[in-house]
């Protein structure tokens, strides 16, 4: 029998461990007491809550991240995304990564308030610009160019409003949240065209600036020297 690396056991039990604290995150928040309940659960000594999790609750949080953009791209790939238009699939990795927060929606409010405090705001920003490069990834994305950072900065946008909206939803099945999306990301594609227009006609336009400037130095009466 294949024995499995040493890694891999202690990344599945940091997942089953996170899994267990889940539930624990609702009345605890994002706390080494979560930690240490989930691990009673699990029947763990708390000597394994420091062996898997030395960074605490804030490496719970990272992992919560991390994972879900995991489990999200696992999941768009299964969707066939290719099949449908560039805004379309965008309104679906949104959807599904909310969706599959479905259960743990406190946990999700808890993060936000953990990851908006001063001193864990870089991590806050670097775990959200994973996500939103892992749903253009999916999207099937390949842009190198200056595009490859606006549509991670609008997307940015579109995803935290949204995720915003649905903590407080109280719709059925999310259905005002979904909406919200849809007018968000409209909102995204006009801009999009707008910048494809501009870009369109910028050459044209620097190119009949840069002439009246030489022509406007060419005519313009020479200054006297300053004394």
């Amino acid at each position: 029998m294949t024995r499995k690396h040493p890694t891999a056991v202690r990344d599945e039990e940091r997942r089953r461990l996170l899994a267990a604290t889940l539930d624990q995150v609702a009345f605890n928040g994002w706390t080494v007491t979560a930690l240490r309940a989930g691990a009673a659960d699990l029947a763990l000594d708390l000597a394994d809550v420091a062996r898997l999790f030395p960074g605490g609750s804030d490496e719970a949080v990272r992992l919560f991240v991390d994972e879900a953009d995991r489990r999200m791209v696992e999941e768009l790939a299964r969707r066939q995304l290719g099949n449908m238009r560039h805004r379309d699939r965008i309104a679906t990795a949104v959807r599904v990564r909310l969706e599959q927060h479905a259960l743990h929606r406190e946990a999700v409010r808890r993060a936000l308030a953990l990851q908006a405090l001063p001193q864990n705001g870089p991590g806050g920003l670097a775990s959200l610009y994973r996500t939103v490069d892992a749903m253009w990834h999916a999207a099937g994305d390949t842009s190198t160019d200056f595009s490859f950072y606006t549509k991670r900065l609008l997307l940015s946008g579109v995803y935290v409003s949204t995720l915003m909206f649905w903590l407080n939803d109280k719709s059925e099945d999310s259905q005002a949240t979904w909406a919200f999306l849809d007018r968000r990301i409209e909102d995204v594609m006009q801009i999009q065209n707008a910048r494809a227009r501009l870009e369109r006609y910028l050459p044209d336009t620097e190119r009949i600036l840069g002439s009246l400037i030489r022509r406007q130095a060419r005519t313009r009466p020479a200054r006297s020297a300053s004394p």
